[in-house]
């Protein structure tokens, strides 16, 4: 099944190269560009792509306010939005997850790492594991003076691995990682990692990280320590 992929940056270079290198790989195709953000989540309710490559600093309605405006919208709920942007410089990466981006990439990446990262959100993952996305969404997401929201509907209905697996999960551990402290399987892990998203309404695993962190289930490290 083919991936299908719309780009949203105001620099029309960058969207053709991003065009180029989407369009080389088979599995997947570009449908429509967008320049700003009101025209991103115009163009993201007429085409319904499965994948949003959103930047996020752009003139008008900038990348933050369209992935809001596009994560809120029911009809929209099989659409996945990519943050472009840079690692540790950008505190509205943090209000993006919490809008219902599925992760973030820098704009800097080999075409590799962007086809991959594509893929990864538009099989409802996310891009949370590198070391910088760790030290972000702790700096960012949460910070050891804020106040935990209430605990969602269905937190208490979470068994005490599903609980755990989003822990580790929340700090950045893969699959594979949480397996093999566990001595389990990785599909075993993704199946406790499918059963909280589902008890907790969250459209992917990046909205589970970020009712982790809200809840206050898990408290993030002091910045620069992992």
């Amino acid at each position: 099944m083919t991936i299908r992929v719309l780009l949203a940056d105001d620099q029309a270079l960058l969207r053709a190269t991003f065009r180029i290198l989407i369009e080389s790989d088979p599995g997947m195709t570009v449908v429509a560009e967008a320049a700003d953000g009101q025209e991103a989540t115009g163009l993201t309710r007429e085409h319904r792509p499965d994948v949003v490559l959103m930047d996020i600093r752009m003139p008008g309605t900038d990348g933050l306010a369209a992935t809001t405006d596009i994560c809120a919208r029911p009809e929209l709920a099989a659409t996945r939005v990519l943050i472009l942007t840079t690692f540790e410089n950008d505190e509205n990466v943090a209000e993006a997850l919490r809008a219902g981006a599925s992760g973030f990439l820098g704009k800097d990446v080999g075409a590799d790492v962007l086809l991959a990262g594509i893929r990864t959100v538009a099989a409802g993952d996310s891009l949370l594991s590198p070391t910088a996305t760790r030290a972000l969404i702790t700096r960012f997401l949460a910070s050891p003076d804020d106040t935990p929201s209430a605990p969602p509907e269905g937190l208490g209905s979470l068994t005490d691995r599903e609980r755990e697996v989003m822990a580790l999960a929340a700090h950045g551990k893969s699959n594979a990682d949480i397996a093999e402290q566990f001595v389990v399987s990785p599909l075993t892990v993704r199946s406790h990692i499918q059963r909280a998203m589902n008890k907790l309404h969250a459209r992917d695993r990046a909205q589970l990280v970020v009712v982790a962190y809200q809840s206050g289930l898990v408290r993030p490290r002091p910045y620069g320590n992992g």
